[in-house]
């Protein structure tokens, strides 16, 4: 199984939306783009194997494995990029600005519903949106995004 994330660039976070099969099931929000650095900076682009992960302060949720240069990368719900994120990825319900947006863990749940009992590996093939055809393809969307 194979979830797509396309996504854009902005000062104030990144956002995206996340697919499978060519099905938006939720809008993502991120750190900026910082080159990579730790903590500051959204996940670059590129395949990533997903690995479910509990923990006491997200619940269940997600784990990029293999990032270059990084370690735990996590799809969690928060709702604020800049204010809440350590360089993670978050699915989001609707976007309201650059790297902000609500309703994260109400699309977490959906995105863990989508891939739960998967019986391959997932994985998440992360890439910059240059298709501005898509503007008119996806209801609802914000002008931050798409």
């Amino acid at each position: 199984m194979e979830l797509e994330l396309r996504r854009r660039y902005f000062n104030g976070g990144t956002n995206g939306i996340i697919a499978l099969d060519g099905v938006p099931l939720c809008r993502s929000i991120e750190l900026p783009w910082k080159m990579n650095r730790r903590r500051i900076s959204c996940v670059p682009e590129g395949r990533y194997r997903l690995q479910l992960r509990q923990s006491s302060r997200y619940g269940q949720h997600l784990e990029l494995k293999e990032v270059p240069g990084r370690d735990m990368i996590l799809i969690h719900s928060f709702n604020h990029a800049l204010k809440e994120s350590l360089g993670c990825i978050a699915p989001v319900e609707k976007l309201t600005g650059e790297g902000k947006g609500y309703g994260s863990r109400a699309a977490l749940d959906k995105l863990l519903a989508q891939i739960a009992g998967a019986k391959k590996p997932v994985y998440i093939n992360i890439k910059k949106e240059n298709d501005e055809r898509i503007e008119k393809k996806i209801a609802g969307a914000h002008a931050y995004i798409f």
